[in-house]
């Protein structure tokens, strides 16, 4: 069954195009003596273009947009087409667990591996059931169990960053949000194995540090990664959500910027009009960029591993 597409605002030109292609083509089916397919292929070639034009001068907040589309894939469609083998682990061992944040082993053309990532779910049932990618301090101490885990047994570590931050709920305070935040954290930096972590929509605060503090970071082309959301930043600084378009550009949150600073390593490409319109070609270019980032790990100590990201981090800022 055919999927409704979901258009952004920004891409209305588009819209009317594409729906015109549908009616020409319902027309078609219904009357196939009738010939339409030159004037198909030239609304085809009309809204590529279009569809070109306006993803080549995104803004800060139309990346923003993109990054949260609804149906962008997530961790799960990653984790479905790169690992093989998957095995779910649960549970932090300690509380609960917390279905925001999945983790499991499996292979990675045919490495074992650990692989991680935020989920915020594809349908309603499913968003609320994984808090919309938004994991309480158990999911973190899952992260860690399972990390330490993998370091155990000399398993590199892959992580898939979706969230547009750690849950900010009371219980979660209660529970030590912050410790379970840090604690995951200092686990990324203290790994023997290589780890590489990849920004597949939003990178949210801490919520999305502890996850991404990898040897490698990489980042689809047309996601964002900041210390807070847009909206949050201009409630922040002018008290006007209104202006989330303002600070979206004011603070660099975009790959392309943050490959500029040094606080990423690599910009996956997607295809034009975002990943969603080809969830396919958008997780094998990921697995090949992740494959990439960890073969130059191969052979290292773990003195080693540890002292190159160490050294990645201390690093950001200092050519600014």
């Amino acid at each position: 069954m055919a999927v409704t597409r979901t258009y952004l605002d920004f891409e209305k030109p588009v819209a009317e195009l594409e729906a015109k292609l549908e009616e020409l083509r319902a027309v078609s089916a219904r009357d196939g003596a009738v010939s339409i397919a030159e004037e198909v292929g030239r609304l085809e070639a009309k809204a590529g273009q279009a569809l070109a034009e306006i993803y080549a001068n995104l803004t800060p907040w139309q990346k923003t947009q993109v990054a949260r589309h609804p149906q962008r894939p997530h961790f799960v469609d990653y984790c479905g087409g790169l690992i093989t083998e998957f095995t779910p682990l649960a549970g932090d061992r300690s509380f609960g667990e917390d279905e925001a944040i999945l983790g499991g082993f499996g292979r990675f053309r045919g490495r074992p591996v650990l692989v991680l990532g935020q989920e915020k779910g594809a349908t309603t049932e499913a968003r609320l059931r994984h808090n919309f990618g938004m994991a309480r301090p158990e999911g973190y101490r899952k992260a860690v169990r399972l990390m330490e885990t993998a370091d155990r047994f000399g398993l590199p570590v892959i992580a898939f960053v979706d969230t547009a931050g750690a849950y900010p709920g009371i219980e979660a305070e209660e529970r030590g949000q912050a410790e379970a935040i840090a604690r995951s954290t200092e686990a990324c930096l203290a790994l023997g194995v290589p780890n590489v972590a990849v920004v597949i929509g939003e990178g949210g605060s801490g919520g999305a540090i502890a996850l991404a503090t990898a040897n490698r970071v990489l980042m689809l082309e047309h996601a964002i990664y900041g210390v807070i959301s847009p909206e949050g930043a201009a409630s922040i600084l002018w008290r006007d959500q209104g202006r989330a378009s303002d600070a979206a550009t004011a603070m660099k949150i975009t790959a392309q910027d943050l490959l500029r600073l040094g606080v990423i390593d690599t910009i996956i490409p997607e295809a034009t009009g975002g990943a969603h319109r080809d969830r396919e070609g958008a997780i094998r270019s990921a697995g090949d960029a992740i494959a990439e980032s960890l073969a130059p790990f191969d052979g290292l100590t773990p003195a080693e591993i540890r002292d190159r990201r160490a050294e990645k981090f201390l690093a950001i800022g200092r050519t600014l």
